[in-house]
């Protein structure tokens, strides 16, 4: 194992849209979810209450529904290529999302070799999830240490690939990472940056150079295509 990709999944894998927004898109109940969003975004709800609401927004959600809302989700250009690539290479891909795991959890079918996610009580949501089971911003970080020190390696050997700011303390931690469609907070700590619908362009970006290849327009390393190498 020689480097280990951590990837965000709402915002960065899922390109304009959350795991609770396409949730409440087939429950049909997007105007209660938007409003516990601006509660979160206003910091009157953190990741545990809102985790607690989502619960009881939820209580006839099916393992049906959760497929759908996954399958119908805008997940990002070039995922599945990316995640083949990375496999290829014998490298390690991870997820790591305060999103439920019931949702994120599908990423391993994908190509993911490992989600870390808020864990929510069995379908359909009769009780509210374990406060200390919901991940916070912090556990990001608490999260690829414990992944990097199991697998041997450095902080070095890491890549960070986020959008928000809930990914702040892990960009802080890491030196190599990725803003992918990412706001101005996050943007300006990261150390690639990336804007588009390809998720291929933003991973070759944190990827070394080839030996004797020169720098590209911009001052980012060159690579020969993604599809030439998968």
């Amino acid at each position: 194992m020689s480097r280990l990709h951590v990837f965000d999944m709402d915002g960065t894998l899922l390109r304009g849209s959350t795991a609770s927004l396409e949730i409440a898109r087939r429950l049909d109940c997007l105007p209660e979810l938007r409003r516990l969003e601006a509660e979160f975004a206003a910091g009157t709800l953190d990741t545990r209450r809102f985790a607690a609401a989502v619960c009881r927004l939820w209580a006839d959600l099916t393992p049906g529904d959760v497929a759908a809302a996954f399958a119908a989700a805008p997940w990002i250009g070039g995922l599945p290529e990316v995640l083949a690539d990375i496999r290829r290479r014998g490298e390690y891909a991870v997820a790591v999302t305060m999103s439920p795991d019931f949702f994120a959890g599908r990423l391993t079918a994908l190509g993911v070799h490992e989600v870390v996610a808020s864990v929510f009580p069995p379908l359909p949501l009769r009780t509210a999830p374990d406060p200390a089971a919901i991940l916070t911003p912090a556990d990001k970080v608490v999260v690829v240490e414990r992944l990097r020190s199991r697998l041997g390696l450095s902080r070095d050997a890491c890549v960070a690939y986020g959008d928000s700011v809930s990914d702040v303390p892990l960009f802080r931690a890491l030196e190599h990472t990725v803003a992918v469609n990412a706001d101005d907070v996050l943007r300006a700590l990261a150390r690639h940056r990336y804007d588009g619908d390809d998720l291929r362009a933003a991973y070759l970006l944190a990827r070394p150079a080839p030996a004797g290849a020169g720098p590209c327009p911009g001052g980012e390393p060159s690579h020969p295509p993604l599809k030439e190498r998968v």
